[in-house]
C-alpha cells in the first residue's frame, strides 16, 4: 500500500471502494488529473506504476465519485509535507549499521516518557520551532547518566500544526513534519539504540485526527453524514476528541491499523508500543459500556502478532480501569498486553504525598498501591507518579501540587521524592516523565520546553533520582530484590504514618531488600522494625542525606544491626532513625565471590 518505490520508478496503491475513477497526480506529472490514471482492482484497491515518478517527488489521490471530483493524500504516505499538504515519495533505505534491538527483560526495565517537541531544546532557543528528534539525541548523555534504559516518545505521527501533544494523528503512517520527519526518527532509534537506550512509541487507534483528517469521507461515501470508509458511521463512531473512531469491524481497516503497528517494528526498530487510551478502543463510553468487541479482537490480533514475529518487544496498553484482562494473555481470552500503565498505584501515592496534613496520609492505601498486581504478575503495571496526563488537564506536577505557590520549598522536595522512592521500589515497571528527575514545575505544556538549568540547581535531587535508578536497577549488585516478584508489606503503622515492606527475587543477601517509609513530619529515632535476617543491613539509599539538599537532615546514619528476635512476622528486628518524609533502602552484602 501507498507509494513503493523500485529501480524503474514508484508504484501507487490506495482503497477507495466508492471511487468511480482514481490517478495520482504529482511533481512528477506536473498535477495532471489523468496523467497517471490508476486501474481498479478487487475489493476496491486501485494501482498504478509511474515510471516518472521518484523519491522526494510530492503527490496526492485525484478521486471521482459520481459528481464528486477531489484529492486526498495518501493513508499510508511514509512522509508529508504537513497536515494539511501533499504526500512525499519516501526514500525507504537507511544505514542502520549494527543496529539491535534493545528492550530489556521487563523486571530490569526503568522508562523515561518524553515529549520529542520540549525535550530537547533550552528555552528561547531557535525561536518558536518545536524541538525535534535530532534535539533529543543531544540529551542522551544526560539520559544515560540518569541511568534509564527505556525511552517512551510521546505520539510522533502526523498531527495538525506544528505543536502538539500528538494525540490528533492527522497522517498515521507518517513522522510529524515540525519533528524532522522519517529519517529523523530513524536517526533517533539508531542512536537511542547505541547509548543502549530501547524505544517505546505512543500510538493512537482510538480516534484519528479529528483534525486536518483526509481519511474523513476518503472516497465520497458516507452515513448519516459521518466519516466514511475509515470509520464508524453510527454511534460507535463517539469519542471524546470526536466522532473519529476507526471501525475495527471492517477488514480493511484492521489491516489500516495492523500495517501502521507493524511498520514501526518493521521500518523503525522500535522496541515496543503503548497505546493510548485502549478503554476506547474496547468500548465507546467512559464507563467500558458500549462495549466494540471488533475492537478487542483486533487487539488481540496485534499482540497476537507483535510477540510471534517480535519476541521481546513489549505493548503498553494505557486503560486505567483496573482491568486485568487487558494483561491476560490473548489465548485465554485477554487483550495480550505485555503492561499496562497502573492507577491503582499513582493516585494512591499522588494523594498521599500532596495532602497537607500527615492525619490525611493512609499507610493502607500505600500498602494497596504497592501491593496491587494484574494476574499475579508484578511486572504487569507501569508505575508512576507523573506522566504527561498525571501532570496536565488541571493537575501538575508533584512539587507544584503539593505547593501551588513554592514547589521548590522542603516540603515539595521531600515529598516529591519520597513518592518517586515509592516508585523505585514497588514491584512493577517504573516511569518518570521528563524534567521529574530536576524538578521541573507548573504542568506539562507542550509549548514550554524543559528548563535544563534545573539539572545545575538541583543537581543533588538529579543525584538521588540517578542513585534510585541504580539500586532499582541492581547496577552494584547488592539490590537484586528490587528486580523480583517478592512483597511482603509487614510494618503498617497508620497513627506514626510509618510503612515497611520486603522485596526479593530469590531471598539472601544482596537480594532481600528492606525498604522503609516515613510519611511524617517528625523524626523518628530508635524505631523498631522487622528485618528478614539477623546482622548487619547497609544502607543503600537514605533519601534524606544532605547531599540531595542542604536543606534535608542527614538523620538515618550508614548501617543497622538486626538482633536475632521474631518481630513483625520476620525473624529478626533493629532500631533505626529516619528523616522526616525519608525513605531508607538497605541489603545485606553479598556473598563474596570466591
Amino acid at each position: 500500500m501507498g507509494a513503493i518505490p523500485h529501480e524503474r520508478g514508484v508504484a501507487f496503491r490506495v482503497w477507495a471502494p466508492h471511487a468511480s475513477a482514481v490517478s495520482v497526480v504529482g511533481t512528477f506529472n506536473d498535477w495532471k488529473a489523468n496523467g497517471h490514471p490508476m486501474s481498479h482492482e478487487a475489493d476496491g484497491y486501485w494501482y498504478a506504476d509511474v515510471a516518472g515518478a521518484k523519491v522526494g517527488d510530492e503527490y496526492r489521490y485525484h478521486l471521482a465519485n459520481g459528481e464528486q471530483v477531489f484529492t486526498r493524500m495518501d493513508p499510508y504516505a511514509r512522509e508529508v509535507t504537513n497536515s494539511i499538504g501533499n504526500s512525499v515519495i519516501h526514500d525507504p533505505h537507511f544505514d542502520w549499521g549494527d543496529d539491535a534491538p534493545r528492550m530489556p527483560a521487563w523486571n530490569e526495565a526503568v522508562i523515561y516518557e518524553l515529549h520529542i517537541g520540549t525535550f530537547g531544546r533550552e528555552p528561547g532557543e531557535n525561536g518558536d520551532r518545536p524541538a525535534g528528534f535530532l534535539d533529543a539525541i543531544r540529551r542522551f548523555d544526560h539520559l544515560k547518566k540518569l541511568g534509564v534504559n527505556v525511552l517512551q516518545v510521546m505520539p510522533a505521527a502526523e498531527f495538525a500544526g506544528d505543536v502538539s501533544w500528538g494525540y490528533n494523528p492527522a497522517h498515521i503512517f507518517a513522522i510529524e513534519s515540525a519533528y524532522g520527519g522519517p529519517t529523523a526518527f530513524k536517526h533517533f532509534v539508531r542512536e537511542a539504540h547505541r547509548h543502549g537506550f530501547a524505544v517505546v512509541l505512543d500510538v493512537v487507534y482510538n480516534h484519528f485526527g479529528p483534525s486536518d483528517l483526509d481519511l474523513w469521507q476518503f472516497d465520497g461515501w458516507s452515513e448519516n453524514g459521518m466519516g466514511g470508509i475509515y470509520f464508524y458511521n453510527d454511534w460507535r463512531a463517539k469519542t471524546p476528541w470526536g466522532d473519529t473512531r476507526p471501525d475495527y469491524g471492517r477488514p480493511q481497516v484492521r489491516q489500516f491499523i495492523r500495517d501502521n503497528a507493524m511498520m514501526w517494528f518493521e521500518e523503525y526498530r522500535v522496541d515496543g508500543l503503548r497505546f493510548d487510551m485502549t478503554l476506547y478502543i474496547r468500548a465507546v463510553h467512559a464507563d467500558g459500556t458500549g462495549e466494540l468487541p471488533d475492537g478487542w479482537s483486533l487487539a488481540q490480533d496485534l499482540n497476537r502478532e507483535i510477540a510471534d514475529r517480535f519476541p521481546g518487544r513489549i505493548t503498553i496498553a494505557e486503560d486505567l480501569q483496573n482491568n486485568e484482562w487487558l494483561t491476560k494473555d490473548a489465548g485465554a481470552g485477554g487483550a495480550g498486553f505485555s503492561a499496562q500503565w497502573d492507577a491503582n498505584f499513582v493516585h494512591p501515592v499522588r494523594a498521599t504525598v500532596i495532602a497537607a496534613g500527615d492525619e490525611h496520609r493512609s499507610m493502607d492505601a500505600v500498602h494497596q498501591a504497592i501491593a496491587h498486581r494484574y494476574n499475579g504478575d508484578a511486572f504487569q503495571r507501569v508505575v508512576y507518579s507523573e506522566s504527561h496526563d498525571e501532570v496536565a488537564n488541571g493537575r501538575a506536577r508533584v512539587p507544584s501540587e503539593i505547593d501551588h505557590g513554592d514547589p521548590e520549598n522542603w516540603f515539595a522536595l521531600k515529598r516529591s521524592t519520597l513518592a518517586a522512592a515509592l516508585v523505585f521500589t514497588a514491584p512493577g515497571i517504573p516511569m518518570l516523565f521528563q524534567g521529574q528527575e530536576f524538578l521541573q514545575g507548573g504542568w506539562f505544556q507542550d509549548t514550554v520546553p524543559l528548563d535544563w538549568d534545573k539539572t545545575d540547581e538541583y543537581r543533588g535531587i538529579l543525584r538521588l533520582y540517578r542513585d534510585l535508578v541504580r539500586l532499582r536497577r541492581n547496577l552494584d549488585g547488592a539490590t537484586r530484590g528490587l528486580t523480583g516478584h517478592g512483597l511482603f508489606t509487614y510494618h503498617v503503622n497508620d497513627a506514626d504514618n510509618f510503612i515497611a515492606y520486603q522485596r526479593w527475587a530469590d531471598h539472601g543477601p544482596g537480594d532481600d531488600v528492606v525498604v522503609l517509609a516515613n510519611f511524617a513530619h517528625d523524626v523518628k529515632g530508635d524505631y523498631q522494625v522487622g528485618f528478614p535476617s539477623p546482622g548487619e543491613w547497609k544502607i543503600r539509599l537514605n533519601t534524606a542525606w544532605r547531599g540531595y539538599s542542604p536543606d534535608f537532615t542527614d538523620v538515618g546514619g550508614t548501617a543497622v544491626v538486626a538482633e536475632p528476635g521474631a518481630y513483625d512476622g520476620l525473624p529478626a528486628s533493629g532500631r533505626v532513625q529516619i528523616g522526616p518524609y525519608s525513605v531508607l533502602v538497605l541489603s545485606q552484602d553479598p556473598p563474596a565471590r570466591g
